[in-house]
């Protein structure tokens, strides 16, 4: 079973918007705080958002406030990642994540998604 579905990712046009959504296929997945996380082509896994189990605090990773928007359903099993004026720098494999927590510098989550690919051209 897989803990997590990502969707939404595709080719796009820089300066396009995009949402992405991820759906915890049972509640046990869905718990705790959520996040994403993004992989470019050769470089390391990095943080994009994280978001409490009921949505009143978000954390957002250096560089990505402001373009980046993390939201959760009232459901608490849907988190959503909207990216505006996307860049050819933001082309990654994008990953959901759940039952996040924050350590003494980054996040560890227990669950993840298999990822949605973003292209974005130039």
């Amino acid at each position: 079973q897989v803990p997590l579905v990502e969707s939404g990712g595709g080719l796009v046009q820089a300066g396009d918007s995009l949402s992405l959504s991820c759906t915890a296929s049972g509640g046990t997945f869905s718990r705790g705080v959520m996040g994403w996380f993004r992989q470019a082509p050769g470089k390391e896994r990095e943080f994009v958002a994280t978001i409490s189990e009921y949505g009143d605090r978000t954390n957002y990773g250096d560089s990505m406030e402001g373009r980046f928007t993390i939201s959760r359903d009232s459901t608490r099993s849907k988190v959503f990642l909207q990216i505006i004026n996307l860049k050819p720098e933001d082309t990654a494999d994008y990953y959901c994540a759940s039952n996040c927590r924050h350590g003494s510098s980054s996040w560890f989550c227990f669950y993840w998604g298999q990822g949605t690919q973003v292209t974005v051209s130039s």
